[in-house]
């Protein structure tokens, strides 16, 4: 078997690929050199810019199969009888670091799942908390501002990061997640991952429904102390990464049971916590975990620039009996994912192997811009509606229309009975143990602490005593025996 011989991009033969060509031995380099010219440039554009959050991930293919009935909720195809399969791709990430930071460390993760349906391709992208810091996208920019690096010092500062939690009592439940046991998972492979938003689901007969996705690891939950990340960090920034490849190489392959909460649209408006509020849960009393499916991720990507860095998630990727609620954040995500990817892989990103549809074909009139190869021939139009067969509309909604009323303007979210910053917080942190209560004082403190201004500090503590009078006791005597040291 002869050995494939080395080219450059052109597809010429490559003489030496150890020397440069030069103007004699020892001579200045030739700037007709080819060869090095391109291996230069191409180098130098390796990189493409990173996400601004969710920079640093991995991810891995798999499937989706359906365990249960769901058909009376969605008409959607992909979950439309039990055992049927779907590939899927599914990336995590930290969402504050940098490309090159830890996966050990303090931060929600990313959990966005790909579904290569034969509707097209459907994205769900959530976190592994349940809520949110914020509720309203135009906040969105100044929250990652105040927890990534200062303009001037060029590091995460405990003054940004809490001044802002300190104006955003809303913040309280999340920091209570994020500070707390759950808040450094030991792996991907052992943490849940939610939708975090409010979702629609449409069945055949055009019922509307809401609902709320819970992935749950079948790994069982398994979480790092502070003290355990730190370590762990320092010995393998890559720690995450590792487990996950390493697990499904060796045939370990991680799973998760889809289930969903559902909430019939007729009880929305009425319900006592704001259903499209991204900083509250529906407490499963109200509306109990109900199965779908199981994800199993069981192959690792060849290159992971090509699909893991290039893979692209738009919350707005949805499929026919699937559709956006009135979650403000939600809908802010709508126009927000898809434009960074825009931005970052191109207008053309969508026909990249990792985000093109698997199991049906993209048609549309979308043509030209950077690395197009959708020509589709001399006889394909780029408009519509036309009388060359071209793709046409369907006349069929993805899913059920929204009501809404009212006079445009900037709103506050409408108010629900029990709606207000705290109490889901309070109630999250009276579930908890005395160790994790413990732990979960300890982790807020030792970043509190460090902050510089004490009206900053006044602040914060009140919304922990407004969650719960001890939370809050307690915090504060953590805060003040650091600050004494």
């Amino acid at each position: 078997m002869s050995q494939r011989v080395l080219t450059t991009e052109s597809g010429a033969p490559v003489a030496d690929n150890q020397n440069s060509a030069s103007a004699g031995v020892g001579g200045p380099l030739l700037l007709q050199d080819q060869h090095l010219l391109e291996k230069l440039a191409r180098f130098n554009r390796e990189r493409i810019p990173e996400r601004v959050v969710h920079a640093r991930g991995s991810g891995a293919y798999g499937h989706f199969e359906v365990t249960d009935d769901v058909t009376g909720y969605t008409h959607a195809a992909f979950l439309g009888e039990i055992g049927k399969r779907t590939e899927v791709f599914l990336r995590f990430s930290t969402v504050a670091d940098s490309l090159g930071g830890a996966d050990a460390v303090r931060d929600p993760r990313g959990f966005a799942v790909k579904f290569y349906t034969e509707e097209g391709n459907y994205d769900l992208v959530g976190n592994n908390t349940p809520v949110f810091f914020i509720k309203d996208p135009i906040k969105f920019p100044d929250f990652i501002h105040s927890q990534k690096r200062d303009p001037f010092t060029g590091k995460q500062e405990p003054d940004n990061v809490w001044d802002f939690w300190a104006h955003s009592p809303e913040a309280t439940h999340q920091i209570t997640w994020l500070m707390g046991d759950r808040g450094i998972p030991a792996s991907y492979r052992h943490m849940n991952g939610y939708g975090s938003h409010t979702y629609q689901w449409t069945n055949e007969q055009g019922e509307a429904f809401f609902v709320k996705y819970h992935f749950k690891t079948n790994q069982g939950v398994r979480c790092l102390s502070t003290e355990q990340a730190q370590e762990l960090a320092g010995k393998d920034p890559n720690s995450h990464q590792t487990d996950l490849l390493q697990a499904i190489e060796r045939g370990v392959h991680p799973s998760w049971t889809l289930y969903v909460q559902i909430m019939p649209a007729a009880e929305a408006a009425e319900y006592r916590f704001n259903p499209f509020d991204l900083t509250k849960v529906w407490p499963h009393r109200d509306y109990p975990l109900q199965r779908v499916g199981r994800l199993v991720l069981d192959r690792n990507p060849d290159n992971v620039f090509a699909e893991v860095e290039q893979a692209a998630f738009s919350p707005n990727n949805f499929v026919p009996g699937i559709g956006p609620s009135p979650d403000k954040m939600l809908q802010g995500r709508l126009f927000a994912y898809a434009d960074a990817h825009r931005y970052r892989l191109g207008v053309n990103h969508t026909q990249l192997a990792v985000n093109a549809p698997k199991a049906t074909t993209a048609q549309n009139y979308g043509r030209d811009g950077f690395m197009a190869t959708n020509a589709q021939g001399r006889h394909a139009k780029n408009y519509e509606p036309n009388s060359y067969d071209g793709p046409v509309e369907t006349g069929r909604p993805l899913s059920a229309p929204l009501a809404v009323n009212g006079h445009t303007g900037t709103h506050e979210a409408p108010l629900h009975t029990k709606d207000d910053d705290f109490f889901q917080a309070g109630e999250l942190y009276r579930l908890m143990s005395e160790e994790e209560k413990s732990r979960l004082v300890a982790n807020i403190a030792g970043g509190l602490s460090q902050v510089s201004r004490d009206d900053v500090i006044e602040k914060n503590l009140a919304h922990f005593h407004a969650a719960d009078p001890g939370y809050g006791k307690r915090v504060e005597e953590a805060v003040r025996a650091l600050r004494e040291d």
